[in-house]
């Protein structure tokens, strides 16, 4: 009996340290932050204005989750530029100077790119689009 006590208490000591391995693997697969990626539109875009101000000069990044579609948006970079142009070219330039603007014409960059993309390569995997430099004159 004593026997049996003691060999119980072997296994469960060797079977710990594997349960805690499956557990820190289950932890780090859960708690491991999805991968981000950024695509920069490059150079700067400038613009003329429809009106209120002469000219809109801007830097636009575009955020993903997937790594893969990096690959996408570089090879479909000069239709986004193109697209963004034309966008900024439509903008009234005492509009965009304000907050609200600004967001506004972020919202519908971001929502112009992505339906693009989906035209394009089939897939939506912008996330999100910021203005990393903004200049309206």
């Amino acid at each position: 009996m004593r026997l049996v006590q003691i060999l119980i208490a072997m296994l469960i000591f060797l079977a710990l340290p594997l349960m805690a391995e499956d557990e820190k693997d289950e932890k780090t697969e859960e708690e491991a932050p999805p991968t981000i990626n950024y695509y920069q539109v490059k150079p700067s875009l400038v613009a003329n204005l429809a009106s209120g101000g002469k000219y809109i000069r801007c830097d636009i990044q575009l955020m993903t989750n997937d790594e893969l579609f990096l690959e996408d948006l570089n090879l479909h970079g000069p239709a986004i530029r193109h697209t963004l142009l034309l966008l900024l070219s439509e903008q009234d330039g005492k509009n965009i100077k304000t907050s609200d603007g600004k967001e506004a014409l972020r919202k519908k960059a971001l929502s112009v790119i992505s339906k693009l993309m989906q035209e394009l390569s089939g897939k939506e995997g912008i996330k999100a689009l910021f203005f990393t430099t903004f200049f309206v004159q």
